[in-house]
């Protein structure tokens, strides 16, 4: 059993970056009701998850996707894998842009239009922007090669720029005129919604549509309070929060 000043220690929580608002609302509630605090790091998830590997002090990796915490599973690094949050792929577009879920391709491919997404392997979110140039090319062939080469990863690297706090890096990046369209999660276009409503958020059509599945893990030398906050996240309340921030969340009835 770990001594008193080991179990006073913050429980340490890696999360996905697109999980910031709303883990740190969790973790807040969570810190109220337990006593305990948590210790919290935001960065795409396979950063992340190659830094636990590396042996980074984690407890609780909640990743974008499940692969990289199924990885460090089958690593005996970390034990089962729960889906707790689902998200899904959409267009953030700078205001004034002519764009709709139809015309939307078009844009995209158009040589003019300057597209942003995060970064393949990396980033969850890059691996999901892939998906959507696959989907393209059974629609147009030849898409998955011209989104592949125009595509500018801005995000989900090490080092890659970041916002102030309580700003979003997206909103951010159209508003420096690095992109005219930004691939990422829905929830994202959301909050750069909030932070300027001129935004617009563009659903991905049905044949582009990409979901994400989201993946929560506890690190096998993990104290009985990492478990404590991973059961935590999957209680109904939290799982609210989730869905108030736009994810789909496992844990709610339908």
């Amino acid at each position: 059993m770990p001594n008193a000043a080991h179990a006073a220690d913050p429980v340490l929580l890696h999360a996905a970056g697109s999980l910031r608002s709303s883990l740190t609302e969790i973790a807040d509630d969570f810190e109220k009701t337990s006593g305990l605090k948590v210790q919290a790091k935001f960065d795409a998830s396979g950063l992340l998850k190659d830094e636990i590997a590396g042996g980074a002090p984690a407890e609780v990796f909640a990743s974008a996707n499940m692969e990289h915490p199924r990885a460090l599973a089958a690593e005996k690094i970390s034990g089962s894998v729960v889906l707790f949050a689902r998200n899904q792929m959409c267009v953030l577009a700078r205001p004034g842009l002519a764009v709709t879920t139809t015309t939307l391709l078009d844009r995209m491919l158009d040589p003019t239009i300057k597209l942003g997404t995060s970064t393949p392997r990396a980033d969850p979110s890059g691996d999901y922007a892939w998906d959507a140039f696959r989907k393209a090319e059974t629609i147009k062939p030849g898409a998955f090669a011209a989104l592949e080469k125009k595509a500018l990863k801005l995000v989900g690297f090490a080092g890659a720029p970041t916002a102030p706090p309580g700003r979003s890096v997206y909103a951010t990046l159209l508003n420096d005129g690095k992109a005219d369209l930004f691939l990422t999660y829905c929830t994202n276009a959301k909050d750069a919604q909030r932070e300027n409503a001129a935004f617009q958020m563009v659903r991905l059509p049905e044949e582009l549509s990409v979901a994400a599945d989201y993946g929560l893990t506890v690190m096998t030398r993990a104290r009985a309070a990492a478990y404590q906050l991973a059961m935590f996240i999957l209680a109904a309340e939290p799982q609210r929060v989730l869905a108030k921030y736009g994810f789909a969340a496992p844990g709610l009835p339908q």
